[in-house]
């Protein structure tokens, strides 16, 4: 898990499409925090099926099989 300020995070689950160009990634703390697509330009590339076959990867990476890449909470939260 990824610690930051004696928090340790981890990525439970993605979701597409609540709200238009943003991705929700909803953290084990459980908040929910909504990230523009934009910022990540793979993903923005994506169609629609391809962004919902993702994995998450020892609590706090992710991917899409769509794409080599991984991201990591770090980078959904800009640290």
């Amino acid at each position: 898990m990824c610690k930051l300020r004696d928090t340790n995070l981890g990525i439970r689950k993605l979701a597409f499409g609540e709200k238009r160009g943003k991705m929700a990634v909803y953290l084990t703390d459980g908040r929910e925090v909504l990230v523009p697509i934009g910022l990540f330009p793979d993903i923005k590339r994506m169609s629609s099926a391809q962004r919902e076959d993702w994995m998450i990867l020892d609590d706090q990476f992710f991917t899409f099989d769509a794409t080599s890449r991984i991201y990591s909470v770090k980078d959904v939260l800009h640290v």
